[in-house]
């Protein structure tokens, strides 16, 4: 029987790497539970009303503390990190493209991916998403 190419690996070293990983993932853990836990007792706790109140900016709370926020400020803030992060890829790919070999391939693929940003972004308009008022 003919020997097997290459360098032969043994059980205990291929569970020694991951004892290593678990060693480290354990201490890990001990560092964060012992720094709550030193806050936690070496904090003061004196709760006082004044303490417990409510406030934003140094400015004291009138009113009820819920408010309602509409939800179209959230689709707001949705569209924008969508196209924010879709304007990401596009920087890898003008790379790629000025690169010889691959023009028309990624100008295909990037023609693609705009078509469905520009799909999204007329739907949000024809369901009326992006009326301010």
């Amino acid at each position: 029987m003919a020997d097997l190419p290459g360098p032969t690996v043994l059980a205990s070293d291929y569970f020694h790497s991951y004892s290593v990983v678990g060693l480290l993932a354990v201490i890990g853990v001990l560092f964060v539970a012992v720094a709550f836990g030193a806050g936690r007792l070496l904090r003061p706790v004196v709760p006082t009303p004044e303490k417990l109140l409510t406030y934003e900016c140094g400015v004291d709370p009138v009113g009820d503390g819920w408010a309602h926020t509409q939800v179209r400020y959230y689709v707001y803030a949705f569209l924008y990190v969508i196209f924010a992060v879709d304007s990401i890829f596009l920087f890898p790919w003008a790379t790629v493209f000025a690169a010889p070999g691959y023009g028309a391939t990624t100008l295909v693929e990037m023609f693609i991916f705009l078509g469905f940003l520009a799909v999204g972004l007329l739907y949000a308009w024809k369901k009326g998403v992006l009326e301010w008022t």
